[in-house]
């Protein structure tokens, strides 16, 4: 069986509540003792740097893509086990999920939605397959759910759109989730 990877969009910021680094750093750690790979933006910032740091420690597989224009910004975390560096941010998102079998969706700002809406229409529109998950830690993403709920009740997605996201509260949830979704099972 080869090695499964799982992309990673969160915050470059750590956030108001200290559960959003707390769920990042478990989750890179569980990431690592399953022996999966973290594909994220290499930023060694916010809770990038922390679910990036914690996936090491725990002798993890990391895998990093940053646009020359936030390697400062983002402080290009170059110790990670592949850096990789592109022209563009749209460049970033194909070659994070294109580099994973399975989207997961951390707390974060403008740039993590951003990455969220455009897999999730990648996959409305057929160009992938990958599960999709958002952890939504303390209700942090309620709004969103809301707010994807809306969408398909006004009639702009078809009720379909919401089976592609599944909705997770925790690491731990995210990763038992993501085994049922990715391993085959015997029998």
């Amino acid at each position: 069986m080869s090695q499964k990877s799982v992309c990673v969009y969160c915050g470059s910021r750590n956030g108001a509540q200290t559960s959003y680094s707390d769920a990042a750093r478990s989750f890179g750690q569980l990431l690592a003792q399953e022996d999966w790979r973290l594909v994220y933006g290499a930023g060694d910032v916010g809770l990038m740097g922390e679910v990036a740091r914690a996936a090491q420690s725990a002798g993890g597989d990391t895998f990093g893509v940053i646009p020359v224009h936030l390697l400062k910004r983002e402080v290009g975390k170059t110790d990670l086990t592949r850096f990789v560096i592109t022209e563009t941010m749209h460049e970033r998102k194909k070659v994070m999920i294109m580099n994973a079998d399975a989207v997961v969706v951390l707390p974060g700002g403008p740039g993590s939605l951003d990455e969220l809406f455009e897999a999730l229409t990648w996959r409305q529109l057929g160009l992938h397959d990958k599960p999709i998950l958002v952890m939504n830690v303390d209700g942090y993403w309620d709004a969103l759910h809301d707010l994807v709920q809306q969408v398909i009740g006004q009639g702009f997605a078809d009720t379909s759109l919401a089976d592609f996201i599944t909705w997770v509260d925790s690491p731990e949830t995210a990763m038992s989730t993501l085994r049922a979704m990715l391993v085959p099972h015997k029998g």
